[in-house]
């Protein structure tokens, strides 16, 4: 097995192992859909005009759960300085272990999609577009997040200094893919939202970990 399968296994199975893996994301994520019918009434018209947006808040809410030790762990116990100085170069480990963090926690919640978005209300034909959103919208959130995981390294309260550095780079992906769900239910064209999501999606992919390797260099130096 090549180097870069084993980091990747390393980091899906430490993703899996922490904190509860995506069960704790998941969880929320079921936990935000079912209080959504409490709080707005449970009339299906209502709920159904909301579903595609709640859905797409709540993934991105429980997006942000496991992203607090996806960086913290290895900077606490020395592995992140041998990561550094592996031959791989860093930029390539931390993509690696923003995409292993995906695996882990964004594909599940991008199967717990269409079923919440069902569930509040939303049309099942809009179940497969859903899947889709989530999946690119996961992978952003999985990239953009690493940013604000390895920007808050050694601070105190990193959790949630994580959370205010990445909520507003979480803004475009719900827009892009909330407003391609809500074409699609209303009959317009979903292809440019979906598209810019995509766009999005490999910007972040393609961009962060750049950002995340200098992050990691400031704190170990």
């Amino acid at each position: 097995m090549s180097r870069l399968s084993l980091l990747l296994a390393r980091e899906a199975a430490l993703a899996w192992g922490r904190g509860g893996g995506p069960l704790v994301s998941v969880g929320f994520y079921a936990g935000v859909g079912t209080l959504v019918p409490l709080a707005i009434g449970p009339e299906p018209q209502r709920l159904a005009a909301v579903a595609p947006g709640i859905a797409w808040v709540a993934l991105a809410l429980a997006s942000l759960l496991s992203l607090e030790r996806l960086f913290e762990r290895d900077y606490e116990d020395g592995a992140l300085d041998l990561l550094a100085l592996s031959p791989t170069p860093l930029e390539l480990t931390c993509a690696i272990k923003c995409f292993g963090q995906w695996l882990a926690t964004g594909a599940p919640l991008a199967l717990a999609a269409p079923v919440a978005a069902i569930a509040l209300g939303a049309p099942p034909s809009l179940a497969p577009l859903v899947f889709a959103c989530a999946l690119a919208g996961g992978l952003a959130f999985s990239f953009v997040g690493g940013i604000g995981a390895a920007l808050s390294l050694g601070a105190r309260r990193g959790g949630l200094l994580t959370a205010v550095i990445v909520l507003p780079l979480f803004v475009p992906p719900v827009i892009f893919g909330g407003g391609a769900l809500d074409a699609f239910a209303g009959g317009l064209a979903w292809q440019p939202g979906f598209a810019l999501l995509g766009a999005y999606a490999l910007a972040a992919v393609a961009l962060g970990p750049l950002a995340m390797a200098a992050a990691c260099r400031n704190a170990l130096s």
